[in-house]
């Protein structure tokens, strides 16, 4: 449900104490999966200068997140998330906006984020914002049998 009067966000990028919170918002809205260690995700984030962690936060609560990174040619987007309650306040738009910035100042020519093909509401919020879909189709190979 949408309050009456839009709450100030703020953008900024994670710390430590953020941590607990950011993984349960990332629980709630589904983008764990039993494969992935998100603290281990979060660790290998803040150890890679090509790599940011940002947080929305209404007030002392965080209420979104984008991961964001780059490998020399691509931009990529993860976990990007807003909390249930603080949705359709601009919060994912606000959250991408600083991530293409990011990009733009490193001069990373595209932006790409991996969406589960059932997800139709994300892939509607893409389309909002002018993305669409790639030419390529995602292959991979398990290394780890124990997640095959």
């Amino acid at each position: 449900m949408m309050a009456a009067s839009q709450p100030k966000v703020r953008i900024r990028a994670f710390g430590l104490p953020d941590q607990e919170r950011l993984v349960q918002l990332w629980r709630d809205c589904d983008l764990i999966r039993p494969w992935n260690n998100p603290e281990d995700d979060i660790r290998q984030c803040l150890e890679n200068p090509s790599s940011e962690l940002l947080v929305a936060a209404a007030k002392n609560t965080l209420c979104g997140s984008a991961m964001i990174g780059c490998d020399g040619h691509r931009g990529w987007v993860y976990y990007l998330a807003v909390d249930r309650q603080y949705r359709h306040q601009g919060i994912g738009r606000a959250l991408m906006e600083h991530a293409e910035n990011w990009m733009r100042v490193r001069k990373v020519p595209k932006i790409q984020a991996m969406i589960r093909h059932d997800n139709l509401a994300v892939r509607g919020f893409y389309g909002r914002l002018n993305y669409r879909d790639g030419d390529v189709q995602l292959v991979q190979k398990w290394l780890n049998e124990e997640t095959s």
